[in-house]
């Protein structure tokens, strides 16, 4: 195993066991339910986002494997404080890098830590698990009123 992979695995594990901003965010702005049908993982995504929009606050809940529960839990960390304009650049670098399309040195640098599921890329039934709360996100953020799907 290289240290790449043994990373991976450590992040996943600790954002899967002790998931940062895990829980429904009361007096929400914005609000998305997201649904992968082919696996079952559910979330819902929360956000608090002030007039000039900032994302001031984002949380999460639901249930859903390891990999889709870390990466809700990193996403959350990684929009708070950041412009709307920002977790839509965001997502557009992650879907990138998970789906195996090339990422520029600029992405990198915005991906930041979440770099660390490049190698979901190798496991295409592990992308939509990866992705789930990302595209939860954007339907919070369009104020979408249809549960997101990865389908």
């Amino acid at each position: 195993m290289n240290i790449s992979d043994e990373l991976y695995q450590q992040v996943i594990l600790d954002h899967n066991k002790k998931p940062r901003n895990f829980g429904k965010l009361e007096g929400a702005t914005h609000f998305a339910e997201g649904f992968n049908p082919l696996c079952g993982d559910h979330y819902n995504v929360y956000l608090t986002v002030d007039d000039s929009g900032i994302i001031e606050n984002a949380m999460f809940e639901g249930s859903g494997c390891a990999i889709s529960k870390a990466s809700a839990s990193m996403m959350t960390q990684a929009i708070k404080g950041q412009t709307i304009e920002f977790a839509k650049s965001l997502f557009d670098q992650f879907h990138k890098l998970v789906t195996g399309e090339t990422v520029t040195d600029d992405g990198n640098k915005l991906l930041g830590k979440l770099q660390v599921f490049a190698g979901v890329c190798r496991y295409p039934a592990r992308v939509k698990c990866a992705a789930l709360s990302w595209h939860t996100l954007t339907g919070a953020i369009d104020e979408s009123q249809d549960t997101v799907t990865t389908e």
